[in-house]
């Protein structure tokens, strides 16, 4: 395994933890030495919920090794039923105790607890936490639930909602809301919210709507084959999509589509001379595969906007993501390694990009605005308020998530047009910090002429300075970057006012 600084996704560990966070009445028990335990802090700190997870860990030390270890987990799983007295038990291993081989499934079997115990096999060294919430979701499911009759009105159950999810719990609200106004009802809710005693009655529902496959197309799989439920493939983020969902949620069911769009308020922005500024906006996308397919359809469909390069760093979902690059006409980003995004979006230059957490701090770095479409998040994405990603709501959402840092750009281009002036100049600092800005350096003595020198870096001279700053800024990057290449392609050192015109005309062909 790869040590970083940030990473995409967990072990498969931590998706079990998501899973069994989500529900009430579930207990995990986690085979793992001191220092597994930070998974508290996800939840606690980032999704900012009032109570921790509900994990055992059995903690074992470096000096337990030459003991029983087996038996520090069969105490605290003893322990951990004594004292919360669960409706379920899972068990498993972190991906320090999986390399010491102590089999937590097959010691529980052994047992004897009143309760249904479900052991996780999550291999730690090649797969990741997708693929846990994943697993774990499929094991509960097929361990709990049995075919019934189904119940005397339409409904579904939504399958695949966890905890530290991008905006899941919104996103529920909006989607029973719009099964509502069909006349369907939500029989279970999973794992977001259940009990091991409702994942017992998912067979009365007459289909599943499968919200993120990431976390949930293995259960719905698995009730597909055993207990006769279809499932919808359409993830309903973005218009088109919802639309297409409840179409296919009136198929499946025999109902007439009702589809409320008086809330919707991208239509009166597309029909505006304002939208104009908007089209042809150069965007790069990365996150999971579902979020990064949604809003690749989204940003060329819905916004005008071009995909100028996506990709996902979960691999169950690269397949799907390489497909929809090539009918975009770019060449996907299969990658887990922030590193490798960065340089390409550095060689893209997009105008904006739709990431993850990850995305926003490679923006921050290049200089270019970044709106979060996917986790991994953090804390300022899960809101206090109603944001969902999914159905009208969830439209209007994306709309001014991703609009508002493209316009935002014109009142910076605005206040660029005024650096000269005593209060916006650039060494004044911005005016609600309070505080200077460190003072710009630039070439003393600017040179006359510029002279072709291969040797040292590329010096830019103050008048060239000063027009490169009457560039919008969020393209003001790229500028700088094409007249750096420009300049160096052709042995020259010094970039002043007739390089970085002749840049522009190069790269404006």
């Amino acid at each position: 395994m790869k040590l970083s600084v940030w990473t995409y996704e967990g072990p498969p560990h931590v998706g079990a933890l998501r899973v069994a966070t989500a529900m009430k009445g579930l207990h995990y028990v986690l085979h793992a030495p001191q220092g597994d335990t930070y998974a508290d802090l996800l939840f606690t700190m980032i999704e900012r919920r009032n109570h921790r997870p509900p994990v055992t860990y059995t903690t074992f030390q470096a000096r337990d090794l030459g003991a029983d270890t087996a038996q520090l987990f069969k105490t605290a799983c003893l322990d951990a039923y004594d004292r919360f007295r669960p409706q379920a038990m899972i068990v498993g291993a972190s991906c320090t105790a999986e390399l010491i081989q102590d089999d937590p499934g097959g010691m529980a079997e052994t047992m004897g607890l009143p309760v249904p115990v479900i052991p996780l096999d999550l291999p730690s060294y090649q797969r990741k936490e997708n693929f846990g919430a994943d697993e774990t979701l499929f094991q509960l499911v097929r361990a709990l639930a049995r075919p019934m009759d189904r119940s005397a009105h339409v409904t579904c159950n939504l399958i695949g909602p966890t905890a530290l999810g991008f905006r899941h719990r919104d996103d529920i609200t909006e989607l029973t809301a719009l099964l509502g106004d069909m006349g369907i009802g939500v029989n279970v809710c999973a794992p977001y919210g259940a009990t091991p005693q409702d994942l017992t009655r998912l067979g009365a529902a007459h289909f599943n709507v499968l919200m993120y496959p990431e976390t949930g197309e293995a259960a719905c799989r698995w009730m597909e084959r055993e207990l006769g439920q279809p499932y919808t493939r359409t993830v309903p983020i973005g218009v088109g999509a919802t639309r297409d969902f409840l179409g296919e949620v009136a198929a499946l069911t025999g109902r007439s589509l009702a589809l409320d769009e008086s809330r919707l308020r991208l239509p009166w922005y597309s029909a505006s001379v304002d939208s104009t500024y908007l089209t042809g906006k150069r965007v790069f996308l990365f996150g999971d595969g579902t979020h990064v397919a949604s809003a690749a359809r989204i940003a060329r469909d819905e916004m005008g906007f071009e995909v100028a390069g996506l990709g996902c760093y979960n691999r169950e979902q690269a397949r799907m993501i390489r497909a929809l690059a090539r009918d975009y006409g770019v060449e996907a980003l299969i990658t887990e390694d922030y590193l490798e995004v960065e340089a390409r979006i550095a060689e893209l230059a997009p105008e904006m990009i739709l990431g993850t957490q990850m995305e926003r701090h490679i923006g921050k770095r290049l200089g270019i605005p970044c709106a979060v479409i996917s986790a991994p998040v953090h804390v300022q994405d899960f809101p206090a308020r109603y944001s969902p990603q999914m159905g009208i709501e969830g439209a209007n959402v994306i709309f001014d998530t991703w609009v508002h840092p493209l316009v935002m750009g014109l009142e910076e281009h605005l206040l660029t047009m005024f650096r000269e002036d005593f209060e916006f100049h650039d060494d004044a600092g911005a005016s609600h910090h309070g505080g200077a800005a460190t003072p710009r350096v630039v070439d003393p003595a600017p040179a006359p002429a510029e002279a072709p020198d291969t040797g040292g870096e590329v010096i830019w001279l103050d008048e060239a300075e000063r027009e490169l700053r009457k560039v919008p800024f969020f393209v003001r990057g790229k500028a700088r970057r094409n007249t750096e290449t420009y300049a160096s392609e052709r042995g020259l050192t010094r970039i002043g006012l007739d390089t970085l015109y002749d840049a522009k005309a190069h790269y404006a062909r």
